[in-house]
């Protein structure tokens, strides 16, 4: 039986036309590009965005752009596979390096889309989350997940940047996203970074049930950091060295759309990540990597980032002999099983 379909040109230009007329599409003329055999069509590439290059436009558009005309100054990571239009990194994942100066403020907001935050570069700043004061410092990771206040102050006196992921490209293809201004929010006591500080050991009230989704909201770099060391050290057979950032009361990832994770590699080593469904994004907090993805290999230093599409292996060589180097991952694993097309093909 011939597995060769028929072509639109191979329909009379009347029937077509009669269709179209209708709102109608025949399928089968399309039906190998929405469902091709053995591995999806993927848009994603990988790419690369060097910090050394990029840095310096940003702190132009700090120049060029105050920050009242602009709310949120940020200079978009797009993937060239998708087109740079869409400003999208994958099929799910936005990025964007986000400047802010000394003495800003960028006003208070809320969004349907998930972002995190992970600090690249810069003391002084901070992130106000459903009331909760985060402060900034290199390597944390902060949540402002969907439908929450937030709103960013610089209280420093050096630039501060950082890496905004957000699930936007998801939530703008169902037609959900948009967002509400709002008025300067009171800071209240408490924070989550502190009181689920140490794994394994949680407030009390944790068997209550707090009525926050996201009880936590920053995760610091010093407390990752010290967990991936730990771990290394516990078991020094250990391949891949990697946490992820959790929700402390419920132990599920700590957004429900994006993934997001802490990688070391010892020094000097090898290490291939298995081909898996979901696209991944690559972010350097310490040290320096080369990527090699698909075809293309990528050398990937302190605050630098990349993308890898979903469905291809990913080897990365610590190219420091003498000391760790920790990357940041996000990916849209969550996404993937909730929906029941998550695949790893080791």
């Amino acid at each position: 039986m011939s597995h060769e379909l028929g072509r639109l040109e191979d329909l009379p230009k009347d029937y077509v036309q009669d269709l179209r007329d209708l709102n109608l599409v025949p399928l089968w003329p399309s039906l190998r590009g929405v469902l091709p055999p053995n591995i999806p069509n993927r848009q994603t590439q990988a790419t690369h965005w060097p910090y050394q290059t990029l840095r310096p436009l940003l702190i132009k558009a700090g120049e060029l752009t105050p920050i009242e005309k602009a709310e949120r100054r940020v200079l978009v990571l797009a993937n060239p596979g998708h087109g740079l239009e869409k400003m999208q990194a994958s099929a799910a994942i936005y990025l964007g390096m986000q400047l802010l100066m000394p003495g800003e403020w960028a006003p208070s907001h809320r969004h349907t889309p998930n972002a995190v935050r992970m600090i690249v570069e810069g003391e002084g700043a901070y992130t106000t989350v459903d009331g909760e004061k985060c402060p900034m410092s290199r390597g944390d990771l902060i949540l402002t997940p969907t439908g929450l206040w937030h709103e960013h102050g610089h209280d420093g006196t050096e630039p501060v940047i950082w890496l905004d992921v957000l699930d936007l490209p998801l939530v703008y293809y169902m037609e959900t996203s948009y967002h509400v201004n709002g008025d300067r929010q009171t800071v209240v006591p408490g924070r989550g970074d502190k009181q689920y500080a140490h794994g394994g050991v949680v407030p009390t009230k944790v068997f209550e049930r707090s009525k926050k989704a996201y009880p936590m909201l920053r995760y610091a770099w010093s407390d990752a950091k010290a967990a991936l060391e730990t771990l290394a050290a516990d078991d020094e057979l250990l391949e891949q060295v990697q946490v992820t950032y959790t929700n402390p009361e419920t132990g599920t990832d700590a957004e429900n759309i994006l993934g997001f994770y802490a990688l070391m590699l010892r020094p000097g080593q090898t290490l291939r990540l298995p081909a898996r469904s979901p696209a991944q994004v690559f972010h350097v907090i310490e040290g320096s990597v080369k990527a090699q993805i698909t075809n293309s290999n990528f050398t990937i230093v302190a605050a630098d980032t990349c993308c890898a599409p979903g469905y291809e292996a990913v080897t990365l060589v610590n190219l420091q002999q003498d000391k760790a180097t920790f990357l940041f991952i996000a990916d849209e694993s969550p996404l993937h099983r909730k929906l029941g097309v998550y695949e790893n093909r080791g």
